[in-house]
């Protein structure tokens, strides 16, 4: 059988999938990754551990079949997490910075107060936020140890750079817009960019399109030498794409530690209100563009509840929630600050209005709505701005295959969600990518046209103004910078 090995490098697991000429999933493996957090609001991994966990995520995928051809390699990763490493030896000089890390905040409030605002928004389409690599970037050149040649990247970069055996440095244009070192109209790095973030670009890959010539495998266990490398694109970007979300106003919603929010456009169009605008894909040197927000915390915020309230695991905690009526606490999930559309890096995590009264459920009931309270207020932020209808709303990741969950989420935003069988989204985007690379699908068209199982959640009546009031209150004392008390 002919295949498309896809890996879909994520923040806590990486996994790798073999996609058929049909376009489905026959084989799945995985690994986890590993995470740390050395400091409060730090957040880093290690890159040399990041490629150990794909490579066992092959392993394993291989180990379910036999007699397939791998034609070719795609790959879907992490996005806003940095590393960087030595161009001839491939050495690892410093953590990753992961995409939740906010070590830069006060660099990034050093370039507000000197007034880069306004340009870094509208050459990137990006607030200036540690979330973004452009300060995390400079943090790591100030720590290069002495006597090397550095290369900076984004994961894909990384990637790649180990699935070749260095040979390439290369990333997309997906990965490139999410940098905020990269010009989303002139579609090149920018050095007045460098200039402002204190990085030479040239320490950066080459932008290639998502589908396009990446290298060819060099010393991958289980992969033949030659392999070509023919997709790269951000987890979120080639979700939006494996859902076939063309269409003007289609979107997607990806449910993982944070949740990404991405609508397609029909054009670039300046972000306001809180969101961005990205770089959705880019085929044949055209680039397609998104708005997007990024939720900093989403399903993370259940293993912690899950824990606080003892329950076995997320799943128990989700069954309490749902024996809960909405009406109870509310509880703003800002463990490392909050995205969009707020984008405070002061915001801290609390509930809100409890009293004695105050059941277990209800607490858990609260968490499970903070899920969907933050979706509403990205999807209310893009509305407002576009002027045009919700299409298409997909949702993907593990927590959207859960019924109650996906039904909140519906039910708040008032629109019908279609929630995917395969969970594995990200993978296929980026095999669709490689197979139009390819010529094995000819074009978007035979792409939609592929299978897929889905199902349509609609949205019942609740009390949505009522669940709203509390999760606004909540947000404002979140955000709130509270005065000093001085001790005499």
């Amino acid at each position: 059988m002919r295949a498309i090995l896809a890996i879909d490098q994520g923040t806590t697991n990486s996994k790798a999938v073999l996609v058929s000429e049909t376009g489905e999933v026959f084989a799945r493996g995985s690994a986890t990754v590993g995470i740390s957090y050395p400091q409060p609001g730090w957040v880093e991994q290690d890159a040399r551990r990041i490629f150990a966990s794909v490579c066992e995520a092959i392993e394993s995928c291989l180990k379910k079949v036999s007699d397939v051809t791998i034609e070719a390699v795609a790959v879907s990763n992490q996005r806003e997490s940095v590393t960087m490493w030595d161009a001839e030896t491939g050495e690892v000089l410093g953590p990753v910075l992961s995409w939740q890390c906010r070590r830069t905040a006060p660099d990034c409030e050093r370039l507000i107060a000197e007034g880069h605002l306004d340009r870094v928004q509208a050459l990137t389409g990006l607030p200036l936020d540690p979330m973004f690599p452009g300060s995390k970037f400079r943090w790591l050149l100030d720590r290069v140890p002495a006597g090397h040649r550095v290369r900076l990247g984004t994961i894909d970069s990384w990637l790649i750079h180990c699935l070749t055996d260095g040979r390439r440095h290369v990333c997309d244009a997906s990965n490139a817009a999410r940098s905020q070192l990269f010009d989303l109209n002139g579609q090149v790095w920018s050095e007045e960019l460098g200039q402002i973030f204190g990085v030479d670009i040239a320490l950066l890959p080459e932008v290639l399109d998502s589908a396009a010539d990446f290298g060819t495998t060099r010393g991958l266990p289980g992969i033949a030498d030659g392999t070509p490398i023919r997709s790269a694109i951000g987890d979120s970007h080639a979700a939006l794409f494996g859902h076939g979300a063309f269409k003007p106003g289609d979107g997607k919603v990806t449910f993982g530690t944070g949740s990404s929010v991405m609508t397609t456009l029909p054009r670039f169009i300046a972000p306001q209100n809180g969101i961005t605008t990205t770089v959705a894909w880019r085929i044949a040197g055209v680039p397609t563009f998104a708005f997007e927000g990024n939720i900093l915390v989403s399903a993370a915020s259940l293993p912690w509840m899950a824990g606080i309230l003892g329950l076995a695991d997320v799943a128990a905690l989700v069954d309490l929630a749902a024996t809960a009526e909405p009406g109870g606490p509310g509880f703003v999930p800002a463990f490392v600050g909050l995205g969009a559309p707020y984008w405070s890096s002061d915001a801290r995590a609390l509930f809100a209005r409890i009293n004695f009264s105050t059941t277990r459920a209800q607490m858990a009931r609260s968490v499970t709505d903070s899920i969907a309270c933050q979706v509403h207020d990205v999807i209310a932020a893009m509305r407002a701005q576009s002027g045009g209808k919700l299409g298409a709303l997909y949702v993907d990741g593990g927590p959207s295959q859960n019924r109650f969950l996906m039904q909140c989420v519906s039910n708040l935003i008032e629109h019908a969600v279609i929630q995917c069988e395969a969970p594995e989204a990200s993978a296929l985007g980026a095999a669709y990518l490689a197979g139009l690379s390819l010529g094995l699908w000819k074009d978007l068209d035979a792409i939609e046209a592929l299978p897929r199982s889905t199902a349509v959640i609609r949205p019942e009546e609740i009390d949505r103004i009522g669940l709203l009031n509390t999760w606004n209150d909540a947000l404002a004392r979140s955000t709130l910078r509270p005065t000093p008390v001085k001790c005499e």
